[in-house]
């Protein structure tokens, strides 16, 4: 409520044709200056405590309300701010730039992001979105994420997520959701853009159950992880990739015309003690069946195929 009190000033004093006390004056102007001092000090309350849709004419504004509660409000056309990171080898991701922030991987290099920073106190939920550009190959481009003090919950979902680093099956954009209740203490994470990397619980499956088809892989090209099948017709001898696949994903190949030797270099190859392998492919009709397991390309089915 306010101090500003116009019943203590005498609108009819002094009264003309008179002589009148000077006390009456004296009261009168020192309940004016205390009713504009009082005026004064909610003004300045005013000014630093409410919301405004622009600034006043004396400065500027931030309307920072440092969580304050807002209850029972109806929102409408309401948006969220975004930061855009641009091209990284390593960055922080900072809650204090916005809700909606966007990361371009560089050429052939992995990223990490070394701190998500500046949360809410713990007991406020608070939640960001990270879009990762992947821009020319999926292979190496990785993403890492922070471990220090961190309890993940949700990264065994992620596909192509090997601890704190994923791999992501091809170029393009992917869009994952962090989210915590305890200022960055244990971070939530929900990848946006693909399917969770396993099912769980009790299921019934009826009908026939499709899964990801098949491609024609280029030569020098990378084998797609969302494609059950790659096929090739060679015309002189080619080569081609496959990279890090996820726990438990089947992979298959098959020359259909031999112009040439398919050879095919294959990331995490399970018939090596570490690091990559070849499969060679010399006659029509050759094929391969791969499956990963414990983070390795293991073959479970072959016709003609040589391992390297």
């Amino acid at each position: 409520m306010s101090s500003i009190n116009p019943n203590n000033i005498n609108g009819s004093y002094p009264i003309a044709g008179q002589d009148n006390d000077s006390q009456g004056f004296r009261d009168n102007f020192t309940n004016i200056k205390n009713n504009l001092t009082f005026a004064q000090n909610e003004i300045t309350d005013l000014e630093e405590k409410v919301l405004l849709t622009e600034p006043l004419a004396d400065g500027t504004f931030s309307n920072e309300m440092n969580f304050a509660q807002i209850k029972s409000a109806q929102l409408l056309k309401t948006v969220e701010t975004t930061k855009d990171l641009g091209q990284q080898t390593s960055t922080i991701v900072s809650f204090a730039d916005g809700h909606y922030q966007r990361v371009q991987t560089a050429p052939s290099s992995p990223l990490t992001i070394s701190q998500f920073s500046n949360w809410p106190t713990s007991g406020l939920y608070a939640k960001l979105r990270l879009e990762v550009q992947v821009t020319s190959d999926a292979a190496t481009e990785t993403l890492t994420l922070p471990s220090s003090g961190i309890t993940w919950s949700g990264l065994t979902d992620i596909q192509g997520a090997v601890g704190q680093t994923i791999t992501f099956p091809a170029t393009g954009k992917y869009v994952f959701e962090i989210t915590t209740y305890n200022s960055g203490t244990t971070l939530t994470i929900e990848d946006l853009t693909r399917n969770r990397n396993n099912v769980t619980g009790n299921f019934t499956i009826t009908g026939r159950l499709a899964l990801s088809g098949s491609e024609d892989l280029a030569a020098s090209g990378a084998a797609s992880l969302v494609k059950t099948a790659s096929y090739f017709t060679t015309s002189t001898a080619e080569t081609a990739t496959l990279a890090a696949g996820t726990d438990g994903q089947i992979k298959t190949f098959a020359m259909v015309a031999d112009g040439g030797d398919m050879v095919i270099t294959v990331t995490n190859a399970g018939w090596k003690a570490s690091g990559t392998g070849t499969i060679t492919f010399d006659t029509i009709g050759d094929g391969c069946t791969l499956q990963y397991v414990a983070s390795k390309w293991f073959c479970i089915g072959n016709n003609g195929v040589t391992f390297a």
